[in-house]
């Protein structure tokens, strides 16, 4: 995957892993690794992926640590779908200021074709002040796709965010 057009220098990205399993450490985390590989590769500077489990306060916790470092995209994996303890949206919904749902469709409707279960994601896409905040889902594949999704535009949202022209 190559860089991203557009990205301004220094663009730093988070990376957070929503899992009990992994929180616990009965499942290695594949997914938060693969997400800041996959972005770095587009341009970003990524810190450490954080393991949160899937409770509305450890996920909005983490979130806010990273608005508060100053990072501009926060993408989270996991969490997204129907299992009674996926709760990433509940936790995120209520911190944006403005959401981004053409994102969220976008993400849901990507490989739909081969993976017809993507449209049973329940993603959200935002703002949180100048930090982009998006949810993809915990398998690889998912966070694949996502990372195509977001690769032609997040370089233009990130400039946005910066206050640059549309």
């Amino acid at each position: 995957m190559a860089a991203v057009a557009g990205l301004p220098p220094g663009a730093r990205a988070a990376v957070i892993t929503v899992s009990d399993r992994s929180h616990s450490g009965l499942r290695p985390d594949t997914g938060g690794p693969l997400l800041a590989s996959l972005l770095a590769e587009l341009g970003f500077e990524t810190a450490e992926v954080v393991v949160v489990p899937d409770e509305v306060e450890a996920v909005q916790a983490a979130i806010r640590a990273a608005v508060a470092r100053g990072d501009e995209v926060v993408v989270t994996t996991g969490g997204t779908g129907f299992a009674p303890r996926d709760v990433t949206p509940e936790a995120v919904r209520p911190l944006l200021d403005r959401e981004a749902p053409g994102i969220a469709e976008a993400l849901r409707q990507y490989g739909r074709d081969e993976v017809p279960t993507t449209i049973l994601s329940r993603a959200v896409a935002g703002t949180i002040g100048a930090t982009f905040v998006v949810t993809l889902p915990g398998s690889p594949g998912g966070v694949r796709d996502g990372v195509q999704v977001l690769a032609p535009v997040v370089g233009h949202l990130v400039a946005q965010l910066r206050g640059g022209d549309h």
